[in-house]
């Protein structure tokens, strides 16, 4: 890997770069789509089971818990609205190979996340059709391929239909459930560690929010839309998984919910009958394939981020004419997704995505708080509010709840996702060793 070389502050004039297409609500379409994938279809029982009857406290903690880490998101965003996203952020605070790393690992997290929820895709798929499970991920990784070359344009209004249903669905759950509202108490509980143990569960849910700063670089004034748009998909989210928890109380209880395997299906079996398992398969189905959608089209966009600065092949900076996207950057996320998608165990490559994203987070809320230091007049479109001495309060809650949430991953997970880091930095430490004896 010799390609460390010393990262330019801004972007030069004949470097490639993307159109931007996205207004408001194609982004936001974007966050909850990539938000509100298949998870809720199955923690929400996991999770009852930790926490009882006030499990949607849990998921509330959780958004709350995302929402320090996406306000510091909303500023970098606001500083620096270019594709490379995390790395971009990054590589202004800390030494160029820290910024490699967390590149690489964020790059790493969402390719392997499209083969997890690919994967994911084809279970779902397998109550309608008899079907290879790795065949019908295959399927998927090259369907949303396709789509993503088709150009941003295209694929967003592909995302804002299969969000719009995936939010239907949720929504069809409410609907059905509402009347019992008020049959359990909603705030019986296991007690303070029993609503920790299920946050941190839930928090797996909300992972996604980020990505929508991957797309900054496709958004019309993006120092204004990215903050609204990521915050507003993180909020529609939450008010989803909230609504759709006191529902499901509501309506088992919680020792039905936390015992069942399929918990939304046995609600709306419950309410609407027999059809209802298959409502919820086509539902997660959607899910599943927007979120590979988007997963592929944000790794492919941090890989043009970082390979346009020269830290990766610049081949993957290539932007066709026609469709305006980085082609090659398109074609590399979704071979490796496939590759991912055949190791075919969903719980051990989704544990890998969430310990590298939780990486990822540390050194974004990091970022916020060096650069306040190092570039306080730096403009700030978005400033995370509240700070002490300089110290963005939300930011160092950011850290502090990504902390604890890395506290209950299984200790194979986090193994694996150091496994990541660790080749990130090998790569970033050669490459700058090859660089120094050439110059």
């Amino acid at each position: 890997m010799a390609f460390i070389p010393h990262l330019p502050a801004h972007p030069r004039a004949a470097e490639p770069t993307l159109a931007r297409t996205l207004g408001f609500w194609e982004l936001t379409a974007s966050g909850v789509g990539i938000i509100v994938g298949a998870g809720i279809y199955v923690l929400i029982g996991a999770a009852t089971a930790e926490a009882g009857a006030s499990v949607w406290l849990a998921f509330l903690m959780a958004a709350l818990l995302s929402a320090t880490t996406g306000l510091s998101y909303c500023e970098l965003a606001s500083m620096f609205p270019r594709a490379g996203a995390e790395y971009e952020y990054t590589r202004h605070a800390f030494p160029s190979w820290v910024a490699f790393a967390v590149g690489w690992v964020m790059t790493a997290a969402l390719v392997i996340a499209s083969g997890a929820v690919a994967l994911g895709f084809a279970r779902y798929l397998r109550y309608f059709i008899e079907i290879d499970t790795r065949l019908a991920a295959l399927l998927l990784v090259g369907g949303t391929t396709v789509i993503a070359l088709a150009g941003v344009r295209h694929s967003t209004r592909v995302t804002m239909i299969l969000s719009a249903i995936q939010v239907g669905g949720l929504l069809l759950v409410i609907a059905a459930g509402i009347g019992h509202v008020g049959d359990h108490d909603l705030l019986a509980g296991n007690g303070a560690s029993g609503l920790l143990g299920a946050a941190a569960l839930v928090f797996f849910a909300f992972i996604g929010f980020d990505e929508v700063a991957t797309l900054s670089e496709e958004v019309r004034n993006p120092r204004r839309t990215v903050p609204l748009a990521l915050m507003t998909s993180l909020a529609i989210s939450a008010a989803l998984y909230v609504g759709v928890a006191i529902v499901a109380v509501s309506v088992l209880g919680a020792d039905a919910l936390g015992a069942s395997e399929r918990p939304l299906a046995d609600v709306m079996a419950l309410r609407v009958g027999g059809a209802a398992v298959a409502i919820v398969a086509a539902v997660a189905i959607i899910s599943t394939t927007n979120t590979t959608l988007l997963a592929l089209t944000a790794s492919s966009r941090m890989a043009f981020g970082m390979a346009r600065d020269g830290v990766l092949p610049r081949g993957l900076a290539k932007v066709t004419r026609r469709a305006g996207v980085p082609a090659n950057a398109v074609l590399v996320a979704s071979g490796l997704s496939a590759a991912f998608a055949m190791i075919g165990d969903i719980a051990l490559i989704a544990g890998v995505t969430d310990a590298a994203i939780y990486f990822v987070f540390l050194a974004t809320n990091g970022a916020v708080i060096i650069l306040r230091f190092t570039e306080p007049q730096a403009a700030r479109p978005f400033r995370s509010p509240l700070a002490l001495a300089r110290v963005p309060l939300f930011a160092v809650l950011g850290i502090a709840s990504t902390g604890l949430m890395m506290t209950q991953l299984a200790p194979a997970s986090l193994l694996l996702g150091g496994l990541v880091l660790g080749a990130g930095l090998l790569a970033a430490l050669t490459g700058s060793v090859i660089r120094r004896r050439k110059s």
